[in-house]
């Protein structure tokens, strides 16, 4: 076990040193050289754990999505406990794809440099492709869940919506990046609402005993 946890360990040491990386200088400046300077540790060591760039990079998008993953179901979590509704949740959920702060920001950058790289690796492509459906599907469940409480309405394509929803969520994502400035986080939370408001236009028909309104069931 302890080997297990210190190689765990090297490779959150080492995604962590390539983010920073790509975050202050770019992608290019993502070197085996220079990520072991970043983590602080041997050329040898890094290359112990990753013998390529994308490997490194593929690790650090990983941890990227880890951390997104492990935010968007404690924010699911809370939400069931404080009574709130599928679509008020699922607006939280995808408000962590947008680069409103500093470590969301970091994110981006990652998930971007990951884009340009995937373009010219079929291997990264895979695996892009594999979170998209992911996020997805997580999408269209909260919509099917929202069916069965009431939010969303019978007949509503659970799929189609998802894609419209997420392509939403990442171009917001994007201008938000490219110009912040004028791309405030009130007017982009208020077009993300406005956006889910087509598709989560009832209420929840399974009220708790608080009356909260709020369905137990998965809002992502």
């Amino acid at each position: 076990m302890p080997r297990v946890a210190d190689h765990e360990a090297r490779h959150g040491q080492i995604a962590d040193a390539v983010q920073r990386l790509i975050v202050r200088d770019g992608l290019t400046a993502v070197t085996v050289a220079r990520t072991a300077a970043e983590a602080g540790m041997s050329v040898g060591l890094v290359q112990h754990y990753f013998t390529a760039k994308d490997e490194m990079l593929l690790a650090t998008f990983t941890r990227v999505n880890g951390r997104f993953t492990a935010r968007v179901d404690a924010l699911v979590d809370r939400g069931e406990a404080e009574g709130r509704t599928i679509g008020e949740m699922l607006r939280q959920a995808l408000a962590e794809l947008i680069p409103f702060d500093d470590a969301r920001r970091a994110e981006f950058l990652v998930r971007l440099a990951f884009v340009g790289q995937a373009a010219h690796d079929a291997r990264l492509a895979t695996v892009q492709r594999e979170t998209l459906t992911g996020i997805r599907s997580r999408v269209a469940r909260a919509i099917g869940n929202g069916v069965a409480c009431g939010e969303v309405a019978p007949g509503v394509d659970a799929d189609d919506q998802a894609r419209r929803i997420v392509a939403y969520a990442e171009g917001l994502a994007l201008h938000t990046h490219v110009d912040p400035d004028h791309t405030p986080e009130a007017a982009v939370l208020a077009a993300l609402d406005e956006q889910l408001g087509r598709v989560f236009t009832g209420s929840c028909r399974r009220a708790d005993s608080r009356g909260n309104g709020r369905a137990p069931s998965d809002a992502g």
